[in-house]
């Protein structure tokens, strides 16, 4: 298909899924124009057929690479240009924010299925390597896990990280969740976000903004970002502006990572929350027990079943569950307990702190609120921290245990989707792990499972899924700082007594 064609089918695409109407043809062929660097256009004379947009952007990324207009026919060269050509495509940001205002009015969760739409369209998320993402449920004590091996994030090529190193540091957009980068451009480090928009949103009587994350790792996977570029905080102010957004999004939950290094996300330089239209394995599980909290009566508590320790609260009054909340929050923030060995700080470094989350409750009137506790306490045996994955899990899950994953959903590194099939290939033919360099970190497990299970050609696959599945299960068990055990529970009320004393 040539350019021309090419250019027709792109446009045909945005009309088709409503990215603009049929009365900004003209304007879109010539914005593409000079994207392309063409000044002619000549319409196609016989019928251009609806290629998928992969497709499209695909053969408009070849014709940019043969013309010289773009340095290397690698990923990150073509996804900085195809942004750019869909950018021509895609409605300004104040049309989307007016089109998504109208359809709040009517209907809220109309004006969410609008914006993730838009956002799937235009490209920002890019569906096709989404769909690639290894995706299985393991059930367990804990019910229904999630488990996603993520292949959706594209790895830079060598030529790409050579020529990234000769960029100066970046200094605008200050950070990948600033505001600034709605429409920017993009570097070899930094994303192009030309086509990425955002709803501006006051949470708290905060300026806020609400995007979709690029790498969906559930329904409608969100982010609430702060316009000033401020460190994570962990805070009252957080757990209002929480129940702000549910009070605005009652059909999504909303969450926040940890304030503190290993118990948090990957970015903590800059205050968001994540959400969606998502019931996580978490939300699903019932009681453990009923709480009380002094002077918080009216406030319905409980600990929930749940590996990471999380205290879940219900109430109709926002202001009494922040209340509450706040009580818990300062109380564990300065709570050692050696003996279950939980300590505020060591050498003047706190370890205490929360990972909130927020939803309406299922009778649709009271706001839920969970907070699990965390600690990011580093021994010597555990020197990326007791809280944590422990080594003997390593082979498996080794990053970080962030909001998502203290939900119930495992997102597990691209690696294991090759050492998987290479694993599930020494098994069926013999061979030991341990000589294999890409598994032998995969050897001890593998063993286990040898004496567990006879593995055929039809179940060895299935059977590795559930057990990483297991894996994961028990790595949340790691993440909680009081255990499911008696003497765990035994601990977490002690605690419940320190805040009930205060």
């Amino acid at each position: 298909m040539n350019i021309h064609a090419l250019i027709t089918a792109l446009v045909d695409y945005a009309i088709r899924v409503e990215l603009a109407p049929q009365e900004e043809r003209a304007y879109m062929t010539n914005m593409l124009l000079t994207t392309l660097g063409l000044s002619e256009y000549e319409q196609p004379t016989e019928p251009v057929p609806a290629l998928p947009l992969e497709e499209i952007l695909g053969q408009m990324c070849d014709y940019a690479y043969e013309q010289g207009l773009i340095d290397s026919n690698t990923v990150v060269y073509r996804d900085l240009y195809d942004t750019a050509l869909m950018n021509a495509v895609t409605p300004r940001p104040g049309e989307v924010i007016r089109t998504f205002r109208a359809l709040y009015e009517k209907d809220p969760e109309a004006a969410t299925d609008y914006f993730y739409k838009l956002s799937r369209d235009c490209n920002y998320i890019r569906m096709d390597r989404i769909a690639k993402n290894l995706c299985w449920q393991y059930e367990g004590k804990y019910g229904t896990l999630d488990i996603t091996v993520n292949l959706s994030k594209p790895e830079k090529d060598p030529k790409a990280i050579a020529a990234a190193r000769l960029l100066p540091p970046a200094g605008y957009p200050k950070c990948a969740l600033c505001h600034e980068n709605e429409g920017f451009a993009g570097t070899l480090n930094q994303a192009a976000r030309q086509t990425l928009r955002q709803i501006p949103l006051t949470m708290a009587g905060q300026q806020w903004y609400l995007q979709y994350s690029p790498y969906v790792y559930y329904n409608e996977h969100c982010i609430a970002l702060s316009a000033a570029h401020t460190p994570m905080k962990i805070d009252r102010a957080m757990f209002a502006k929480l129940l702000d957004f549910v009070e605005i999004f009652p059909h999504y939950f909303i969450g926040s990572n940890a304030d503190l290094p290993i118990v948090g996300g990957s970015i903590l330089s800059h205050d968001h929350m994540q959400g969606g239209h998502y019931t996580f394995a978490m939300a699903r599980m019932g009681k453990e027990c009923d709480l009380c909290f002094n002077g918080f009566e009216d406030v319905q508590a409980e600990l929930v079943h749940w590996p990471l320790t999380t205290i879940r609260l219900r109430s109709e009054d926002k202001e009494r569950l922040v209340a509450l909340a706040d009580k818990i929050l300062i109380a564990w923030r300065g709570y050692t307990d050696a003996d279950a060995v939980i300590f505020a700080e060591t050498e003047g470094k706190p370890h205490n702190t929360i990972t909130p989350i927020a939803r309406m409750a299922q009778d649709g009137k009271r706001y839920e609120l969970d907070l699990v506790l965390r600690n990011n306490l580093t021994t010597d045996e555990c020197p990326l921290g007791l809280y944590h994955p422990h080594a003997d899990k390593h082979h498996i899950k080794k990053e970080n245990i962030g909001l998502i994953e203290v939900m119930g959903l495992a997102v597990l590194p691209a690696r294991l989707s090759t050492e998987m099939e290479t694993l599930r290939e020494a098994i069926l033919k013999g061979v030991d792990p341990a000589t294999v360099p890409e598994i032998e970190k995969h050897a001890e497990w593998a063993q286990k499972l040898k004496e567990q299970y006879t593995f055929t050609e039809e179940n060895t696959a299935e059977i590795l899924r559930q057990e990483i599945g297991r894996v994961f299960e028990k790595v949340l068990e790691d993440a909680g700082v009081y255990k499911c055990t008696p003497e765990g529970r035994e601990a977490f009320a002690r605690f419940v007594d320190t805040v009930n004393a205060q």
